[in-house]
């Protein structure tokens, strides 16, 4: 049987409150232990019952969000999702709050829309699982049985025989990362060079908070990162990054390497979709692409990384070491998809390595 998982909703909105504990009480895998309208009564509250998981909103009256997830984490480190307003003084505060230690971000849900509000169950309730399975938390739970309908990346790119006739030899690095992925990710490209060639990523994260991470990775990287927009080019140098609630894929005209920004179905639970990402890099890179599959609960990624690999492309998954959620590495391992398996730090020194070869 799988463990139910108790979490603490903080909040000083009485209406958000009461809508995050419908959402998770609505999955029979969690419970909503309590809630508190700031962090002085959560702080009393986790004294009398520690919660797995707590989801945390940063503006609060007497302390701020921010200031309580330090004291969590260094005083008695919680799993802590973050439950943000998507304003740009709310995202630049999230991105602040995942270099705390915070596992997800998670945008603050609006009631106003039927789709709106069951996307956002399917999200809030995915990020409690994963975030009590990170392995900052000294609790463990079975992952439990998604009960949810799954599209596959055929709802938004259909599959086609691969590879197609290449007119270029540039390489694409295509990356993918859910939980723990933030922080993997500035290090994987804090440690490219600034001719690195083009990088396109798909972190699960939501609308307007892949901007503030995306200009916070180009303040400390060598080369430039941006939150991608429709049509923009990818070459060497420039990491673009999913825009949160779009699907973002890969394209080429000629010699030149661009991405195509869309809406679409949640494929795999999530929109953008590694998926996506990775099947349109294995049709238009084909065997000049490096897939990257990183840290993140679920299995997004995995069979994308495998027909990267079918298209003759270097695949790469992350160790489970170095992990903080074995999951989507873990799934495309055992589907075959990994040509290598290696820790997080060396991950660049390996493609720069990979791509040397290549022109030898």
């Amino acid at each position: 049987m799988s463990q139910v998982i108790k979490v603490l909703v903080v909040d000083d909105s009485a209406i958000v409150r009461q809508a995050l504990t419908e959402i998770l009480n609505s999955d029979p895998y969690i419970e909503v232990m309590g809630t508190a309208s700031d962090p002085y009564i959560a702080a009393k509250k986790i004294q009398q019952e520690v919660p797995d998981v707590i989801t945390l909103d940063i503006e609060m009256p007497r302390m701020d969000g921010l200031t309580f997830l330090r004291k969590i984490m260094t005083q008695h480190p919680i799993p802590v999702i973050i439950i943000s307003s998507v304003s740009d003084r709310g995202s630049d505060n999230a991105i602040k709050a995942l270099e705390y230690g915070a596992v997800e971000i998670i945008a603050k849900p609006a009631l106003n829309t039927k789709q709106f509000i069951e996307e956002s169950k399917i999200n809030i309730c995915d990020a409690v699982k994963a975030a009590a399975i990170a392995k900052l938390s000294k609790r463990k739970v079975i992952q439990p049985i998604a009960v949810q309908p799954k599209y596959s990346a055929d709802a938004v790119l259909p599959k086609t025989n691969y590879p197609i006739a290449l007119t270029t030899t540039d390489t694409i690095i295509a990356v993918g990362a859910s939980t723990g992925g933030t922080e993997a990710l500035r290090t994987f490209l804090e440690a490219m060079p600034p001719d690195a060639p083009g990088i396109i990523i798909v972190q699960h994260m939501p609308e307007k908070f892949t901007r503030s991470f995306a200009n916070r990775l180009n303040e400390i990287c060598r080369i430039s990162v941006k939150e991608a927009e429709n049509g923009d080019s990818l070459f060497r140098g420039r990491a673009l990054i999913a825009p949160g609630n779009f699907h973002t894929l890969l394209k080429r005209s000629g010699a030149r390497y661009y991405v195509e920004v869309k809406d679409g179905p949640l494929v795999n639970r999530h929109r953008p979709s590694v998926d996506v990402l990775f099947r349109s890099t294995a049709r238009y890179a084909g065997r000049n692409a490096i897939g990257v599959i990183m840290t993140g609960m679920g299995d997004d990624g995995a069979r994308g990384l495998l027909e990267m690999k079918e298209a003759g492309a270097k695949t790469i998954a992350q160790d489970e070491k170095s992990c903080v959620v074995f999951g989507m590495p873990k799934e495309a391992i055992k589907l075959g998809a990994a040509d290598f398996i290696m820790p997080l730090e060396q991950m660049a020194p390996a493609i720069l390595n990979i791509i040397g070869k290549k022109f030898e």
